[in-house]
Parts: structure tokens; C-alpha cells; sequence
């Protein structure tokens, strides 16, 4: 019975904590042509960032700083890139760093966009999350150190691990689109 009730006082916070959004699919920056706004979004540049609270609201969608900044979440089967089968890269919506590789997406079923494996050892940083009586791993840009999502050890082979990222914060860029910029630049 204990048990039940704190299930279900976790569940309420969980839905407290959503951002506001409506139930429309979120749309990621790049479509809301935010990126212009944000000196610091570059797909290339590694450099770690620290800017300022002030200065990531100043440059942030208002969506994007609730994820990234102040550890929000959107709601579930909201973002576009929950179902998306789209081939390219996942990038962080708040710098530009490259996070995920779409053939290490999977429906997972939760709600957000699911990955098994990140592009590279740097792209992520692990730290403990507590909040609401829970045990988790939250993941963190490996570059700004913008909130992502949390990972889970119930994903598939060959990692077994489940990257429950929120939509909102994930920039994508097709396959065939990189392929394009990378022809011009080498011509």
C-alpha cells in the first residue's frame, strides 16, 4: 500500500515537473531559427563551454533553457523525434555538440527519443540525480553541460543501456544534408 501511494506521489511530480507545453510536437530551435541568436552553437568547434544563466537565457529558446538549464522535461510523445526514423546526428540543441547517431536510436516506448550508445565517450557526462525519491543517472552535454535527459540500464544489445533524452534539446541533421556540406567544403 506504502509502496502505491509513493508510486503515485512520484508520478504527480514527475507531471508537475513537465514544462507547460501543449500537446503539438515540439519543434526543435533550428526551425524556429533561434541558432542565429546563439554565438556558441557550432556542430564543429569541441571547446567546452561556460557561459553564464544570464547568458544562456539571453540566447535559449525559452523551451530550450527550461530543458537545458533548469533540468525540465517535456512532456512524453511530444517530440518529433520520439518516432522519427530520419538517418543522421543528433546534435545538442543548446551548443551544436554532437550527441547520438541514428542507427543507436530505438523505440523504447517511454515517451521521449531512446538511444543505446552515444557518438563518443566525450559527448556525455554521468551525474547522480536523487530528485523525487529516485535513483538516476542524469546525462549532461559533454560540451555545455546542458541537461539531456537520464540513462537507464534496460536498453538493447549491445550496450543495454537506455538514453531517454528529451526532444526539445536534440537538433538534428539529416544524413544526406551533412554529406551535401561536406562536398561544398572539400570543393
Amino acid at each position: 500500500m506504502f509502496s502505491r501511494f509513493l508510486l503515485s506521489i512520484i508520478v504527480v511530480l514527475t507531471v508537475m515537473s513537465c514544462n507547460s507545453q501543449g500537446s503539438k510536437p515540439n519543434k526543435t530551435i533550428m526551425e524556429n531559427n533561434s541558432f542565429k541568436n546563439n554565438p556558441h552553437f557550432s556542430r564543429t568547434d569541441s571547446s567546452k563551454l561556460a557561459l553564464s544563466e544570464n547568458e544562456w537565457k539571453k540566447i535559449l529558446s525559452p523551451e530550450v533553457y527550461n530543458i537545458a538549464r533548469e533540468k525540465g522535461t517535456e512532456r512524453p510523445f511530444t517530440s518529433k523525434f520520439e518516432t522519427s526514423n530520419e538517418i543522421g546526428t543528433y546534435y545538442c540543441a543548446a551548443c551544436g555538440n554532437s550527441l547520438f547517431k541514428s542507427d543507436t536510436k530505438f523505440e523504447s516506448g517511454c515517451g521521449w527519443p531512446s538511444f543505446y550508445e552515444p557518438v563518443s565517450k566525450s559527448s556525455i557526462i554521468y551525474s547522480p540525480d536523487n530528485a523525487y525519491g529516485m535513483k538516476r543517472t542524469e546525462v549532461q552535454c559533454g560540451r555545455c553541460k546542458a541537461h539531456l535527459g537520464h540513462v537507464f540500464e534496460d536498453g538493447p544489445p549491445p550496450t543495454g543501456l537506455r538514453y531517454c533524452i528529451n526532444g526539445v534539446v536534440l537538433d538534428f541533421e539529416k544524413a544526406k544534408e551533412a554529406e551535401s556540406k561536406y562536398n561544398e567544403q572539400k570543393q
